[in-house]
């Protein structure tokens, strides 16, 4: 049976698809996007339940809640050895809560600790060498203002992109809202919610998150 809106009109999936990715309004309760979250949370489970496990196992779940397909290198003869060759993989910590897993990037030698969650509507991209604090929340997906077309589970939702330049840091407890873009070198910190754009090199905190000062301040000769 195909999938309609509430008003009956048949559904394209791929142009639905399309229309996520693009930030658009789309259906989040299509058959096809529906089987994507149940895909995702199976894979979401195997990280968050996991215990002891090498860190080859720990990227491999990884892989597999984003779905990349790019094949790790081949497994070295000892276990130091193996995660030397990983070691620019990121490294997620569960439990984690997303919803799609295919729309997160994250850069070589990131960090993510525990408690995470990523509404990935729309792209979330970490820049390499970022750290993220225990509890941090990172929305792409958003809904209309107006609760006509809102209309709970029946109304369609849209997303904005969220960009993370490389080398940032984020405090414990940091939610960032969608269509953020954060600079390279940005401190951000803990229980933040950074609603606007984060210049590079500033350290930023609050609710919503303020410019507190640079990062690395110069003095008078341009010294550091």
């Amino acid at each position: 049976m195909a999938a309609r809106s509430p008003d009956g009109t048949p559904i394209d999936l791929a142009e639905n698809r399309r229309r996520m990715a693009r930030g658009e309004l789309y259906w989040a309760f299509t058959p096809d996007l529906i089987q994507d979250r149940k895909q995702c949370a199976r894979a979401c489970r195997r990280l968050n339940s996991a215990e002891e496990v090498t860190r080859r196992e720990l990227v491999e779940i990884w892989k597999e809640i984003t779905r990349d397909e790019e094949p790790l290198p081949p497994k070295a003869a000892s276990e130091e050895e193996d995660d030397a060759l990983l070691e620019d993989y990121p490294w997620v910590e569960g439990p984690l809560k997303t919803d799609y897993g295919y729309n997160i990037k994250l850069g070589k030698n990131v960090f993510v600790n525990s408690n995470s969650t990523w509404i990935d509507t729309c792209p979330i991209t970490i820049g390499a060498r970022t750290l993220i604090g225990p509890n941090c929340s990172f929305y792409s997906g958003t809904h209309p203002l107006d609760h006509r077309v809102r209309n709970g589970t029946r109304g369609p939702e849209s997303g904005k992109p969220i960009t993370v330049g490389e080398d940032c840091w984020f405090g414990g407890g940091v939610t960032v809202l969608p269509g953020v873009t954060i600079g390279k070198g940005a401190v951000i910190g803990a229980g933040s919610v950074v609603t606007k754009d984060v210049p590079e090199g500033v350290v930023v905190a609050g609710n919503p998150a303020r410019v507190l000062r640079k990062t690395i301040e110069e003095t008078e000769n341009g010294a550091v």
